[in-house]
């Protein structure tokens, strides 16, 4: 399992990289001159080429990808253009905000969408059923900011029973809570009914309720633990669009979040905010992969024993096999996960 983990951290280096390059590049094409924006249309010439030489803007592309890259192997992000603080000042002081949204989003879609979809999947073709297969369909076709604006507008704004922006207290956190967590309700919804209809129809499930065993024990013991590993990756796939999803509601709600950080730094043209802040995002969706991966071996015993057999190479081939089925496994239930 060590021997895993080490090797899925290494895999992550070259990831980084690429992304790094890739929001690099986007920023150094990007229409619009930082130095202009920040000095105003009043400031001269020679004011904007100072500025600008300050920068660094003045440098050649890779010059300024070089040194770019040489301050971040050091864990330098560089400065904000404006507030001329440490890149990492600034994230770490809004990272938490987003973090805490995102992490109780997915504890709400979890605890919502994994019975739902499990009742769905017992009562199919039921009244119930029909009512959850709707729903989980709106929940997925519709914008988290649509609906964020929808909330605003009946409890903020008619009812007056909740806050329309901020982030001051718990009760601040139901209206980002429900705008983000639809879309994730309504997939782990799907995921969990499609798992779960395929599972229970297998023939252990068949012997278990042979044997005379209570229909709970069934449902949990044998059908749910079997069926976790697509909802697994869904719940990672959804974690991350949690925070993904921030840029946006962040901006409905006032939320002083990682996402209003970068949406205020794109409009500033804050290179190295905006590209802080998408590295930092990047990371955390690959601590999360990672996560979501070593869960499937408390899931699954098969996985579990090839993680733990030493057979030279083929265990961590296996066990990524493994993860990269229940990948494929997932992808069809968001396809067709109307069974």
């Amino acid at each position: 399992m060590l021997r895993y983990i080490a090797k899925r951290l290494l895999t992550m280096i070259p990831v980084l990289i690429g992304i790094s390059f890739i929001i690099f590049v986007l920023m150094y094409f990007t229409p619009g001159d930082p130095a202009e924006m920040l000095l105003g249309d009043l400031a001269t010439p020679e004011q904007v080429d100072a500025l600008r030489e300050e920068l660094g803007l003045n440098d050649g592309f890779f010059q300024r990808y070089f040194n770019y890259m040489k301050g971040l192997l050091k864990g330098d992000l560089g400065k904000s253009y404006v507030s001329k603080m440490p890149v990492w000042d600034e994230i770490a002081t809004r990272l938490p905000v987003t973090a805490r949204v995102a992490f109780l989003v997915a504890i709400f879609a979890v605890l919502i969408g994994i019975p739902i979809g499990i009742l769905s999947a017992v009562r199919q073709y039921s009244f119930i059923d029909s009512i959850t297969r709707v729903f989980a369909l709106l929940g997925i076709t519709m914008p988290s900011f649509w609906l964020a604006l929808l909330l605003v507008l009946l409890f903020s704004v008619q009812l007056g029973w909740l806050p329309p922006s901020g982030l001051y207290g718990p009760i601040y956190y139901i209206m980002p809570i429900l705008s983000i967590s639809a879309v994730s309700i309504a997939t782990i919804t799907r995921t969990a009914r499609s798992s779960m209809l395929e599972v229970i129809r297998q023939d252990y499930v068949r012997t278990a309720r042979a044997k005379g065993q209570y229909e709970r024990v069934v449902l949990f013991r044998h059908a749910l633990l079997n069926a976790m590993i697509p909802i697994l990756t869904i719940i990672g796939i959804q974690f991350a669009g949690g925070l993904g999803g921030a840029v946006v509601n962040e901006q409905v709600f006032a939320i002083p979040g990682l996402g209003k950080l970068m949406v205020d730094a794109i409009k500033a043209r804050n290179y190295p905010l905006i590209q802080g802040s998408v590295l930092v995002l990047a990371v955390l969706q690959s601590v999360v992969n990672l996560v979501v991966d070593i869960l499937y071996a408390f899931v699954d015993p098969r996985i579990r024993s090839q993680y733990s057999r030493k057979v030279g190479k083929k265990a961590p081939k296996l066990a990524v096999a493994a993860a990269a089925a229940s990948d494929e496994a997932a992808a069809t239930t968001l396809e067709g996960g109307d069974i």
